[in-house]
């Protein structure tokens, strides 16, 4: 069983990279599409390149704080008991091995980008980010066939959202110069995050469905009507929010063009030439 904290911290994290992902794959296509690359991470520009690697860094120290938070604070430091796991906090272990592998890349992703000790492509970033999205992916596959009722719902709804990731980190190793699939990486990103918040305040807050409470550490229905209500509630949560999403996105399309496009550019070359 989670919590409402330990839903929120990753969700701000996958949102945060996911809408900066978004927006920098539609500033680089609309700005010279001939030339697009996938990009597994994205360079904060200004400050005389002192944010450059900001993305990396916000992984890379936010998966470490809440590995922290997973492994340390909410074990109690009771890691062991008996020479065996302490069997009271294994969730909280399964979550620490997900957030051990983005850590790691985070961590291999700013050596191989910062120094010559080990360069990597993008096309090895994606696969070892995917590498980091199938431990998630296997981690929540496993609680959704553990957790029953409407908690084991919202969980089969993020396996199929970090599918998404997956699927479009993969295919931006083999079709890397592709915007859809570079796109489709920071929309199933983002997803994510919103749907990390969506069970946080659904699950531990004050969107609970009706007939639906908190009981100890499960979710229980009065009745199935009850559940199914909740879970057709979650495929409307679902549908709205990939809604706004594709719209946020279309409009950050629209505003991008006529400032970063490539007709843009060649207009201003134009009149220097003149």
């Amino acid at each position: 069983m989670g919590s409402f904290p330990g839903h929120v911290l990753p969700g701000t994290l996958f949102l945060v990279v996911g809408m900066w992902h978004m927006w920098c794959s539609i500033v680089r296509f609309v700005s010279n599409p001939n030339s697009f690359r996938v990009r597994v991470w994205n360079p904060v520009p200004g400050f005389e390149g002192k944010l450059k690697y900001l993305e990396l860094y916000v992984i890379a120290v936010g998966g470490f704080i809440d590995l922290c938070i997973e492994f340390l604070y909410s074990t109690h430091l009771k890691i062991f008991i008996n020479g065996a796991l302490n069997p009271a906090h294994m969730n909280n272990f399964e979550h620490s091995g997900m957030l051990l592998m983005f850590f790691i890349f985070g961590v291999v992703a700013l050596i191989s980008e910062k120094t010559s000790i080990l360069p990597l492509p993008d096309e090895s970033l994606c696969l070892i980010a995917s590498a980091a999205f199938t431990a998630e992916y296997l981690l929540f596959y496993f609680h959704s066939t553990t957790h029953k009722g409407l908690e084991g719902y919202y969980h089969l709804i993020l396996v199929l959202l970090i599918s998404l990731c997956i699927l479009s980190t993969i295919a931006g190793a083999l079709m890397p110069t592709s915007f859809p699939v570079d796109f489709c990486s920071g929309f199933g990103i983002t997803l994510q995050g919103l749907w990390f918040y969506q069970t946080a305040f659904t699950l531990y807050g004050p969107m609970m469905p009706d007939g639906c409470h908190l009981q100890g550490n499960e979710i229980t229905c009065r009745s199935t009507e009850h559940e199914v209500h909740g879970e057709l509630l979650a495929n409307f949560q679902l549908f709205f929010q990939v809604f706004c999403v594709l719209s946020c996105a279309a409009g950050a399309y629209i505003y991008a063009e006529p400032r970063f496009g490539s007709s843009v550019l060649v207009e201003a070359r134009t009149s220097e030439d003149g």
